[in-house]
């Protein structure tokens, strides 16, 4: 059968045609599903933000997303209104792409990392700098003495249940919510291995965290920190006061005093340890995994007491007995009287 010159003609203009549609077709998708974001960053939306405004925060990242999302979202008949959470918008994300996020409600987590905390305060503040919720908020749940029970910690206790780590977590969690992902973390870290090494050395997990904040207190330098770790174990074996200087700052409040006084050392304060036997009722700051292993896996020696070194290198003189730690302490008391620090 042959095919007549006008057939031909039909099926080339048919063809062009097609090659047309799909140019224009092209065209017009190519800014919606192939362009992508120049910029990277996140977007936190409350319940009850208007589409309008979820763009416009788009926008913040790129302007040009955020105008194609507008339009996408406007033509899906998205209300963002019902939506919370945090979204992620990473750079090469096409327009289609983070609308179709949004609409399914794909949140993103974010990274909170917390370290070098000594109060419940303080890190209650670093939570409402970084969640949905207030730090008024999460203050009072740490506070709560329930809530706390509910984990089997009193309120001074709390703490210990807040390691210093990175995590990865929804923005939108209420107190408790966070609290409980806090709970799973530290149970994990409390292998049933680290739990009898505590047992054995006559402590709750809770209080090696206790023993732990006073070391981190007491030495900046990691490498120094299992041999302080020991002198008050070895200290509660003897039946000893403890007698930490950080905790009297602690009692104070005041974390900036560079030089403990006797009038000091008398404060009134369940946490003072110059006036109270045993530990403190809880850490006085949150320790470092790294520091709670030191604690648990201190090293055997007698020291019974330490003094800042001379040299100010923040390590410290070693003692057996309470002699020899007088002269390290008078040694560095005069360095201190040298340099004027009071």
């Amino acid at each position: 059968m042959k095919i007549g010159k006008r057939e031909i003609s039909a099926w080339k203009v048919i063809a062009a045609v097609v090659a047309v549609l799909i140019t224009l077709g092209v065209a017009v998708a190519w800014p919606y599903a192939i362009s992508g974001s120049a910029s990277e960053g996140t977007i936190k939306i409350k319940r009850g933000t208007s589409t309008t405004a979820v763009c416009d925060s788009l926008q913040q990242v790129d302007v040009t997303l955020g105008k194609r999302v507008a339009t996408l979202l406007g033509l899906l008949g998205v209300d963002m209104s019902d939506y919370q959470g945090a979204y992620r918008v990473n750079k090469g994300d096409t327009p289609l792409l983070v609308a179709r996020r949004l609409r399914n409600g794909q949140t993103s987590p974010i990274r909170f990392t917390f370290n070098n905390v000594r109060t419940r305060d303080q890190w209650a503040k670093r939570v409402g700098d970084k969640f949905l919720m207030s730090s008024d908020e999460m203050l009072a749940a740490l506070n709560d003495t329930a809530v706390c029970a509910k984990y089997g910690f009193s309120v001074d206790e709390i703490t210990a249940m807040l390691q210093p780590d990175t995590y990865e977590l929804a923005w939108d969690l209420t107190p408790e919510q966070l609290l409980d992902k806090m709970h799973g973390y530290y149970e994990k870290f409390w292998t049933a291995e680290r739990v009898d090494k505590a047992k054995s050395l006559g402590l709750t997990p809770a209080q090696v965290a206790t023993v732990a904040s006073i070391v981190e207190e007491e030495t900046t330098q990691a490498d120094e920190r299992d041999k302080v770790a020991r002198l008050y174990l070895n200290r509660i074996a003897a039946g000893m006061p403890l007698q930490a200087d950080p905790t009297v700052k602690f009692a104070l409040g005041d974390f900036s005093i560079k030089r403990i006084t006797i009038a000091m050392t008398r404060t009134q304060s369940p946490y003072n340890t110059y006036v109270n036997p045993g530990l403190p009722p809880g850490p006085i700051r949150l320790p470092e995994k790294a520091t709670l292993d030191a604690v648990l896996n201190a090293p055997q020696h007698d020291y019974l007491y330490m003094c800042a070194k001379e040299d100010l290198s923040e390590y410290h003189n070693f003692a057996h007995d309470y002699a020899t730690h007088l002269e390290n302490a008078r040694r560095y008391q005069a360095e201190l009287d040298r340099r004027g620090i009071k």
